[in-house]
């Protein structure tokens, strides 16, 4: 896949990835890439028109709150407008809603209604901690060109970590482009009748990520699945084509409540129960803490 055009802020992200992760790199300290939100293909080099898919970054927002909490410098690559961590609580009217307008003239102040103090201060807490601690980057990319670039820049930046790093590849990356060569410059126009599009397949960088980029990583990917038959099946095929160490599977109808853990001699089923997600439970969290034991367990017996 030609990529000729970096992002326009590239050089900018480039120096803020490297700044984070040397500011980070100290003996005892781990830290995760995560890449959420879906990517654009786009039909014109100036894009009005481009094929999306359906993610809104809803498993790595909610992975990026849990890996926090697990201690890890997180790296937040994610698509421009999808959801983020900790706004992702009060998307919509959620967030006006918690608030009370005091108009008294030059005095007018805005606060909290007291009922909706209890939800927002613990997201604000941890946002605060997040922040103060400079434990957070957000990066954000919008076509699957961007994704790649700021991709391989993450790697040169991680590789100095070794066992250390994490790659937690939750994006939906598109499957298909147009090159280059073969977008018009401009808008396509309705009168000209219906377009033509030939879309290619993306290569696959998870095999250079894996084996050069970052080689001592713990790499994890993830596998959406429409016919259960072949979900399992088909994340180990990944795991022998690109020999990473995970793969977490999930069925678009049941993703948020279950989730099956893939390696090359075993699986293993994680849920919630419907109680449990009644009463506030995300699976995200049993997620994010079985991938940082076997995080852990790769840790102590890695030789580097």
């Amino acid at each position: 896949m030609p990529l000729i055009y970096p992002p326009s802020d590239f050089e900018d992200n480039r120096t803020l990835l490297k700044e984070f992760c040397e500011r980070h790199n100290k003996f005892d300290q781990r830290i995760v890439l995560i890449t959420s939100g879906g990517t654009t293909v786009p039909l014109e080099h100036n894009t009005v028109r481009f094929v999306d898919n359906f993610s809104a970054g809803t498993r790595g927002a909610a992975s990026a709150e849990y890996f926090l909490e697990h201690e890890y410098n997180v790296i937040f690559m994610h698509r421009l407008k999808s959801l983020e961590p900790f706004t992702r609580h009060f998307n919509g009217q959620k967030f006006m809603d918690m608030l009370e307008l005091n108009d008294r003239g030059p005095n007018t102040t805005i606060t909290v209604k007291p009922d909706s103090v209890d939800v927002l201060a613990p997201i604000l807490a941890s946002y605060k901690a997040a922040q103060e601690g400079g434990r957070i980057l957000y990066i954000n990319f919008t076509s699957v060109s961007d994704y790649f670039w700021l991709l391989r820049a993450a790697c040169e930046c991680l590789a100095a970590y070794g066992p250390r790093a994490l790659l937690y590849l939750a994006a939906a990356v598109s499957d298909f482009y147009v090159p280059s060569n073969q977008l018009p410059v401009h808008k396509l126009q309705s009168g000209a009748g219906v377009p033509n599009i030939n879309l290619q397949l993306v290569p696959k960088l998870l095999a250079p990520l894996v084996s050069l980029w970052v080689p001592h990583a713990y790499v994890v990917s993830f596998k959406l699945e429409t016919d259960e038959s072949i979900l399992i099946p088909k994340s180990r095929e990944s795991l022998n084509k690109y020999k990473h160490k995970l793969v977490i599977g999930n069925m678009l109808q049941t993703r948020r409540s279950k989730v099956v853990f893939v390696t090359l001699d075993s699986s293993y089923e994680l849920g919630l129960s419907r109680e449990q997600m009644l009463n506030g439970m995300e699976i995200d969290d049993t997620i994010v803490s079985n991938v940082v034991l076997n995080h852990t367990d790769f840790l102590q017996n890695h030789k580097y």
